[in-house]
Order: structure tokens, then sequence, then C-alpha cells
């Protein structure tokens, strides 16, 4: 009996629209409807030039509950972000939640301290577009390499079971 089931889960995946995706490198694994795109960018800081591998879908079909699901993650020097200090992980995730906002000329309208096992997150959502699509963001501090979660969706249907899932499949490794 045993067997069958384990049998049958990758199934249900596949039936169900969505398919396990595991990235060894990131150290993460998330349920996805689709298969994902893998881009790496170098991004200058004040710390340093930092590798920023961003992996997402982005829906075909214009009447999809989300648009477009992204994990990403960088890894940041050690020493740099405290995740321990509640303090500082604060005022990162702050600051990054401001200028997310601010790169797509929108509006931080709610955000949420979260947490992953041990991890710190925070969880945000920003209407953009003059309130006609919206960001959903879970991001997680993980010693010195930080996940952002996303969906983007139209704002009639930012409230979807898609979505839901794909947020609380995220796992770290």
């Amino acid at each position: 009996m045993k067997t069958i089931g384990l049998l049958l889960l990758p199934t249900l995946y596949v039936l169900s629209g969505f398919l396990e995706f595991t990235n060894v490198e990131g150290r993460f694994r998330i349920i996805v409807p689709g298969d994902l795109t893998e881009k790496v960018d170098s991004i200058s800081t004040a710390v340093g030039k930092i590798g920023y591998h961003t992996f997402f879908y982005q829906s075909t079909e214009q009447d999809a509950d989300n648009l477009f699901y992204m994990v990403s993650y960088c890894d940041y020097p050690e020493g740099i972000i405290f995740a321990d200090s509640t303090g500082l992980a604060e005022e990162f995730f702050q600051s990054t939640m401001e200028e997310a906002a601010h790169s797509v000329k929108g509006k931080v309208l709610y955000s949420t301290d979260i947490q992953l096992e041990n991890y710190p997150g925070k969880y945000w959502r920003i209407d953009y577009l003059d309130g006609k699509a919206v960001i959903k963001t879970k991001a997680y501090l993980a010693g010195n390499r930080f996940y952002t979660v996303q969906t983007i969706s139209y704002q009639e249907k930012n409230i979807n079971a898609a979505g839901d899932r794909f947020f609380d499949s995220f796992r770290i490794l």
C-alpha cells in the first residue's frame, strides 16, 4: 500500500498542473505550475557585485490566476546581513520592500512578519499599474542568503488557490 501511495504522489502533482522543482545550488524546493526558466544577473551593490539567481514561470493564458511565478535568491558576503538580529533583519526587509514598490511605481498595501522554520521573513503586497495589478512577495533570510518567492496577478484574481499553493510549498533545504 505504501508503495502505491508514493507512486501516485508525483502523478497527482502532474494532474493538478503543478510540478515539484528542486534547485540543489539554491538549496530550495517549490511546487510550480510549469517549467521554470533560470536567469542569473550580476548586480552592483555597496558591498560589491552579487549574483542574483531568478527562476520564473510566465503563464501564456490571459485569464490565468497568476501571470507570473518567481523564486530568486542571492548570497551576501558573510557578516553583511545579520538574520539573527531582529532590528537589522527588519531594516533589511523594509528597505527591500520599499525599493520593490518604487521599482514598479507601486504602493505597499500590506506587510507582516513571517517565519519559515527558523528563518525570519516578511510577506508584502504591492499594488501597481494604477491598482490593476498585484505583486505578492514572501522573503526570507537564511544566514547570508536572501530568498524571494513572488506572484504577479491582476487585481481581480489576486486571491487564488494556485498562488497559495505556490507560496506554501516553498522549502529551504
